[in-house]
């Protein structure tokens, strides 16, 4: 198969920033959806690619009970692969969303369990090279960061080339923040 699935919580804060790079690296993974979240932190992906109605039942009742998210994002990191991404502060309610989510989908581990149990959440911008680094990234977000956003929807997002689209989306709207 050569897309996936992902649970993803979309950030239209940085929608336009992350879309523009998206498309500097690959247009085909610019989507024509207008609800695709290309600004992002993942709460699970890979997901199942086809779910069932129980699968999407149970994302619906775990979106249910999950209250809006408030974050600040501001703080530029890098992990070890060179993916530039901004950390969410704080972080335990997204950490605390992911765990729920595995616990419900042990098939679908973070990543396909690439990183083992500490996934920590973070919203993809960029990838180091030549002439891209944190100091030219933050440069490049100086206007926009730091920010404070409410993550307030779960989308099933589909990436692939040429396909990318949100498949289903349930508002967060459990009690308590």
């Amino acid at each position: 198969m050569s897309g996936h699935s992902v649970l993803q919580l979309p950030v239209p804060a940085l929608e336009g920033w992350v879309r523009e790079r998206t498309g500097h690296y690959d247009a085909a993974f610019v989507s024509t959806d207008p609800r695709f979240g290309h600004a992002h932190i993942t709460a699970l992906g890979p997901f199942a690619p086809s779910p069932s109605r129980r699968d999407l039942d149970t994302v619906a009742a775990l979106a249910a009970t999950t209250a809006p998210v408030r974050v600040r994002l501001g703080g530029l990191a890098q992990f070890p692969d060179g993916i530039i991404h901004l950390v969410p502060e704080p972080d335990v309610r997204l950490r605390e969303l992911t765990a729920r989510l595995v616990a419900a989908f042990p098939a679908w581990p973070p990543y396909a369990g690439e990183f083992g149990s500490d996934v920590r959440p973070h919203l993809t911008l960029d990838a180091a090279s030549d002439g891209v680094d944190l100091a030219s990234t933050a440069a490049l977000l100086a206007d926009l960061l730091p920010t404070d956003v409410e993550l307030d929807r779960l989308q099933l997002a589909w990436w692939e080339a040429g396909r990318c689209h949100v498949m289903h989306e349930w508002p967060l709207t459990g009690g308590g923040a």
